[in-house]
């Protein structure tokens, strides 16, 4: 039986999770460091704890905070470009990686609302 592990979203939202800690790891901005790290977080946590609950209903609404999740951390990607916290090239690459998974989890929901998966 296959688990979150192997979901692309997963492994492309972890792999962002990464990033971010990467690339803050020397930051001395520690509010928005935060922040913007719990808001990745939260995207990877919340699709495999949707995924590990035992209702199609639960899964779904862990997605949604997932997707939720993936605005607020857009939003503070956009705000460190802007500020000077990220290097704008690479703010806009995490930007573009983000709004891609944001579209998956959205392709996801609508597909489990449906019953297609």
């Amino acid at each position: 039986m296959d688990g979150f592990e192997d979901l692309g979203v997963w492994k492309r939202s972890s792999q962002l999770c990464v990033e971010l800690y990467r690339e803050l790891r020397d930051s001395r901005e520690w509010g928005f460091r935060d922040q913007i790290t719990r808001s990745a977080l939260s995207v990877a946590s919340n699709i495999a704890e949707g995924y590990e609950r035992s209702s199609r209903k639960e899964y779904v609404q862990f997605l949604r905070i997932a997707k939720g999740s993936c605005g607020e951390m857009r939003t503070q990607l956009h705000i460190g470009k802007e500020a000077g916290l990220i290097k704008t090239s690479r703010a806009e690459d995490l930007i573009e990686e983000e709004t891609a998974i944001g579209r998956m989890l959205g392709a996801m929901i609508g597909k489990l609302s449906r019953g297609q998966v």
